[in-house]
């Protein structure tokens, strides 16, 4: 699944802290393909400013990531959760549809 930048931010945030031994071996996974590398940090010409990040949108090509059924199945979790509680935000409606769980 292609994410770009935002995506990937807002789902390193997503991810769960806590939980059992397999599922935090998938999860330490998954943040280490969601994060950036030194190339792509250059790319994108990151500044932290406070606790806000800017880039450069223009470099954004998006990155392919690969969920297996267990780290897709984490992400569609939280997701449903955070709907059930009625705590959805706007920037998880991109996320949120491309797990096939809009309309």
């Amino acid at each position: 699944m292609e994410l770009t930048v935002t995506e990937r931010l807002v789902l390193l945030q997503l991810l769960p802290q806590e939980g059992d031994y397999t599922t935090l071996k998938i999860v330490r996974r998954l943040r280490e393909e969601l994060s950036f590398d030194e190339g792509e940090h250059a790319a994108l010409g990151f500044v932290q400013d406070g606790e806000r990040i800017h880039w450069n949108p223009e470099t954004d090509l998006g990155k392919e990531i690969d969920f297996g059924g267990k780290a897709h199945s984490i992400v569609v979790d939280k997701l449903e959760e955070l709907n059930k509680k009625g705590a959805l935000r706007e920037e998880h409606l991109p996320l949120y549809e491309k797990f096939g769980l809009g309309d």
